[in-house]
């Protein structure tokens, strides 16, 4: 995962129905109709009054005459299956893999006949076209997004199996729902009619996005052509899934174990109590952090600690090696997968109709090809020279220091001389800043910002809802009123034998006036967060690097905007129907408040004295706030322009390897060439298993509008509480609310007053030229 500056560690989680679905968004989950079962916390569910928000998700099923025969005969796959409870939220903890293949077919089913009878009764009308579709890709996504929840945190060879079996039967009802010329030309009657001018601005954008996304989904298709589409859509949804696994599998299969202390010299406390704790895990029931054993992983708060600290260069390189060469060799290797997913992906580009697969994917993104090229160029133009001279500055430190390996520095020294650098010019070491940010502070210090920027409280939930880990908490947001409007999970451990690595963040329930229950006026939003960092260790609790907050922090942005929003169309509620080149605004904004401080001073004390991290740190830190900005900015161009190119120019049906690709964009975007055997695209989950093919560019992009949003608060004044509220509560009314009713750059020009300029982002890095 390497040092984390927005981009490859975090990010929302994007599933695997966006390659093949009407509705290619992030999941907005809602609960089946079916009979329902009890919350996690009966007791405390019944304490909540008749008007009580909660219970708005969890309505009494009253199934027509024409459905009471289907029910009858799915009976016994439901009366047992919590996946088809009608639950207050999803039952988490009762899940099982047996549950999968019953409950999705007995969904896809019932949805089945569901879109038929839309489809012989639809008209074109807000009533009788876009709220029953609503229903019936709720209730899919409700059950799907359940199960591929658990599989990303809750990893077991039984619930790959099921999820394999039914996938192909969910993505040929996606293909069915995104290809129904009768809703397809239902919405384009809507589009011609002559109300469309009376329509909100929010629901146009849901018809365009309709339009589009049918045309996407290959409705325009006939025959063949059509057949070979949907081909496509299934193979590309086996390979990315087993691109995903594949990369699991791999991480977690190299261990290292070590007894030798020796060799193990640099590395902190804490990462001997994990190593130890891991080891204990691993049958080694005598490991201690002091004697060890000791085992080493590949997963990130193991890796980066051998890479920051260990003094051992040959264990470095080992590790480096297999991080770097993961999932690229044997059973697990991911070389073919890419070939196959490139192919694919040009040949469904022209089956639709464009030159190649970036087009498809600008489509429906705020930016185009060119653009992203202009915009990478001119931050890897300005960042080139700051690189170099990063370079230089380890170099003649390594030397100094006098390092035997200085005048041949390799990718496995640098980390771990940069991190020597860093302590010797800010006199700030990492692992001594631990102590000061244990998660419950940090959480206390998050929701107190999100109080004072946006208005809202953050309280504990734990026992309403079920959860799939025990370490997970549950969490509700309520506005000045103390009214709920919002909850969250947050499952923020590293659990290598079972969890995806990274942080994400998705939906669980989106805000809904169609979904809406009880008289209230709509259904209440949910979301995950999701994140892997070090875990408690023996009684102390988990101790974060300050990367680790950037990173609850840059995940609770993406949460706020599915959580705040104020947009009642379930289609463009939250981070629903936004541009996918803008979702990563607020997540990218939130970070800037690390380092304000007031912000930071109010989340760092130490764990065991209370003392108040000293304000000479607080100083430093800020100092080093841009140290290495050039190398870290190049970092993430690299990965952005392989992936254009890659979905631009190339042609996987030539003899060029995608490898030959990498390393020529590595010329022009890495100062020190990569190692021959690089592999690291075969562990880019971002294009390769997500929702960033053609768009992992969105985090540079989104970056330059998140950096001028902030911008807004330092025009304000960062010590002026009054101004800072003002301006936090016009944040939340125009980015945090209007979800997709409006475009983003709309959405942007109302809150900044003008479009956007990357000068603020250029300053912020320390990028921008020195002047004469």
């Amino acid at each position: 995962m390497g040092p984390r500056r927005q981009g490859e560690g975090g990010g929302i989680m994007v599933l695997l129905l966006l390659s093949a679905s009407f509705l290619r968004v992030p999941f907005a989950r809602a609960a089946p109709r079916f009979p329902r079962t009890a919350t996690a916390n009966p007791k405390a569910f019944l304490l909540l009054p008749s008007s009580s928000p909660l219970r708005a998700f969890c309505p009494a099923f009253r199934p027509s005459r024409l459905t009471c025969s289907a029910h009858a005969s799915m009976a016994a796959a439901t009366d047992d299956n919590p996946l088809l409870a009608d639950f207050d939220f999803p039952p988490f903890d009762r899940v099982e893999p047996q549950h999968v293949r019953p409950a999705v077919r007995t969904l896809l089913a019932r949805l089945e006949g569901e879109l038929t009878d839309l489809e012989k009764a639809v008209q074109p009308t807000w009533g009788k076209l876009v709220e029953p579709l609503e229903r019936i890709v709720d209730n899919l996504e409700v059950v799907w997004g359940t199960v591929d929840h658990l599989k990303a945190v809750k990893d077991s060879s039984e619930l790959r199996a099921a999820v394999d079996d039914v996938q192909p039967d969910k993505v040929k009802f996606q293909l069915r729902l995104g290809q129904s010329k009768p809703i397809y030309q239902a919405f384009n009657a809507i589009r011609n009619s002559s109300d469309w001018e009376s329509l909100s601005e929010a629901r146009k954008r849901i018809v365009q996005a309709q339009i589009k996304e049918a045309v996407l989904s290959g409705v325009a298709l006939e025959d063949e052509q059509r057949e070979k589409f949907n081909q496509i859509e299934q193979e590309l949804e086996k390979l990315t899934q087993k691109f995903s696994e594949n990369v699991l599998d791999a991480t977690k299969k190299f261990e290292k174990l070590i007894s030798d202390k020796k060799e193990i010299d640099g590395l902190p406390a804490t990462a001997l109590g994990l190593a130890a704790q891991t080891a204990v895990s691993k049958g080694h029931e005598s490991a201690t952090a002091e004697n060890g054993p000791w085992i080493i992983t590949l997963d990130a708060p193991s890796y980066i600690a051998v890479m920051q600290h260990a003094r051992n260069r040959a264990l470095r390189e080992e590790v480096y090696r297999a991080y770097l060469t993961r999932a690229s060799s044997g059973d697990l290797d991911n070389t073919n997968i890419i070939s196959q997913i490139l192919k694919l992906r040009l040949e469904k580009a022209k089956l639709l109709g464009y030159k190649n697969y970036a087009e498809v994917s600008m489509a429906q993104k705020m930016a185009t090809v060119d653009r992203v090229e202009e915009l990478l160029e001119k931050l890897r133009a300005a960042s080139w020279d700051h690189a170099v001279q990063d370079m230089e500055d380890l170099k003649v430190f390594a030397n100094g220091s006098g390092s035997l390996e200085a005048n041949d520095l390799a990718h496995w020294d640098l980390t771990f001389w940069s991190e020597r650098l860093r302590e010797s010019k800010y006199d700030i070491n990492e692992e001594d800043l631990r102590p000061y940010f244990a998660l419950p502070k940090v959480m206390d210090g998050l929701f107190s910002l999100a109080n004072k920027l946006f208005g809202v409280s953050v309280e504990p939930a734990d026992g309403l809802a079920p959860v799939w880990n025990s370490d997970v908490k549950f969490y509700c947001v309520k506005d000045s009123s103390n009214s709920p409007v919002a909850y969250f999970y947050f499952d923020p451990y590293s659990r290598p034998s079972e969890k995806r690595g990274g942080a994400w963040m998705n939906v669980v329930f989106s805000r809904s006036r169609v979904l809406a229950r009880n008289g209230l006026s709509a259904r209440l939003p949910v979301a995950h967060m999701v994140c892997n960092q070090t875990p408690p260790v023996g009684d102390k609790p988990s101790l974060m690097t300050f990367r680790e907050v950037e990173t609850v922090f840059h995940e609770f942005g993406h949460a706020l905007q599915h959580m705040l929003t104020k947009q009642d169309e379930g289609f463009v509620a939250g981070i629903r129907g936004i541009e996918w080149d803008a979702v990563e605004l607020p997540s990218q904004f939130m970070e800037n408040w690390c380092y304000h401080k007031n912000t930071l001073l109010s989340i760092a004390k130490h764990y065991e004295t209370g003392e108040l991290l000293p304000e000479e740190i607080y100083e430093k830190l800020v100092a080093a706030k841009n140290f290495r900005a050039g190398t870290f900015s190049l970092r993430q161009i690299r990965f952005a322009s392989v992936d254009m190119e890659l979905h631009t120019t190339y042609d996987p049906n030539e003899s060029l390897s995608i490898y030959d690709v990498d390393r020529r964009v590595a010329e022009r975007t890495q100062v020190l060439a990569p190692l021959s055997e690089d592999k690291f695209l075969c562990s880019f989950s971002h294009i390769f298993a997500g929702g960033y093919a053609a768009g992992y560019y969105s985090y540079k992009w989104a970056e330059v509008l998140s950096a001028d949003a902030f911008s807004a608060f330092e025009d304000a004044g960062l010590d002026n509480e009054k101004a800072i509220e003002e301006t936090g509560r016009r944040f939340r009314e125009t980015v945090l609310a209007l979800g997709g009713g409006k475009s983003p750059l709309e959405v942007f020009v109302s809150f900044r007053g003008r479009e956007p300029s990357p000068e603020a982002l250029l300053r912020h890095n320390g990028l921008l030229p020195v002047a004469a």
